[in-house]
């Protein structure tokens, strides 16, 4: 079978593509596509893979051959599935593949932003710690993650995973319920209890009609001061204009973000020309550790040689 790849920068080029390319006949690689160009390169093959360019009706009208949409990628927002499905066109996804990747982000921000490692190493660097009096040399606190409280905010694989590495720091875990929800599930608190009561939120629920702008001035209102919010989800899921309010105020101490609303960003988003001292922003690369990549790369060539088979691995039409 013939085969397209119309985002390939999606993947470093670290990564071996070579068990995607035993499943095909022939591929052909794009770097990136630009919609008016889907139809184009795509027009003689019968899989596409796909990350973010979006395979709407349109598109897949004007495709015969196409027989399966592989998405490099758990969400699907990008493919017109009822399209896809009325075509007799198979779509799969590739989930599970980033748990420990964007757990071990979350960490990884967090400890920079409590421990302050690339101040401290910039401080040595500069001589500042060979010019001190004592031992020693302080510059920005430094504060300890255990006992702190962590609000995590969507239960799947990767919010579990966050929980596991939060206990071993010895913090108070607490588990939100959805927003509004009465029924509270056993092992869960209510969302405003855990908003309330958090000295760290971290973000791990898909972005739904109920969810976008989860983070918004009403739920700020409702936080402890300083608090810290970490998102690896998705940008709408917070409200860039409150989130600024309350960074600027120093109502949230913090704010990590590897998302936003719109990717790649404008030049000209308000969050990226903030120039606040506590705000970071990385560019969706919580996901991308080398091995992350490959365990997504290998999943794709099984779901093609699944496919192939007649075997229903991930798909979603």
């Amino acid at each position: 079978m013939r085969a397209v790849f119309l985002d390939r920068s999606s993947v470093s080029e670290d990564i071996d593509l070579s068990p995607i390319e035993s499943q095909v006949t022939n591929i052909s690689y794009f770097e990136h596509t630009k919609a008016e160009k889907v139809v184009f390169r795509a027009k003689f093959a019968e899989i596409i893979l796909t990350n973010k360019v979006v395979i709407n009706a349109e598109t897949i009208a004007q495709l015969p051959k196409l027989k399966l949409i592989c998405i490099c990628a758990t969400g699907t927002n990008n493919v017109d599935l009822e399209a896809a499905k009325r075509a007799n066109i198979a779509v799969c996804n590739v989930s599970g593949y980033s748990t420990s990747a964007v757990s071990q982000y979350v960490f990884a921000m967090l400890l920079e932003h409590f421990q302050n490692t690339a101040h401290y190493i910039s401080n040595t660097r500069q001589g500042h710690w060979q010019k001190s009096q004592v031992f020693c040399h302080f510059g920005l606190p430094i504060n300890e993650l255990a006992n702190k409280s962590i609000a995590i905010i969507g239960n799947g694989t990767i919010g579990q995973a966050v929980a596991t590495i939060a206990s071993a720091f010895s913090m108070n875990v607490m588990i939100a319920e959805r927003q509004g929800q009465t029924t509270i599930r056993p092992g869960r608190v209510s969302f405003d209890h855990a908003i309330q009561q958090a000295d760290i939120i971290s973000l791990h629920a898909p972005l739904t009609t109920d969810t976008e702008h989860l983070i918004n001035k009403e739920s700020v209102a409702q936080m402890q001061n300083g608090v810290v919010i970490v998102n690896t989800a998705r940008g709408g899921l917070i409200n860039n204009e409150d989130l600024l309010t309350g960074l600027k105020s120093k109502k949230i101490g913090a704010a990590i973000l590897d998302v936003l609303e719109t990717e790649p960003p404008a030049e000209d988003h308000p969050l990226l020309n903030a120039k606040l001292d506590n705000l970071y922003i990385t560019a969706h690369v919580a996901w991308g550790s080398l091995q992350s990549q490959q365990r997504l790369v290998n999943s794709l060539a099984k779901n093609i040689e699944s496919f192939q088979q007649g075997i229903n691995l991930n798909r979603i039409v």
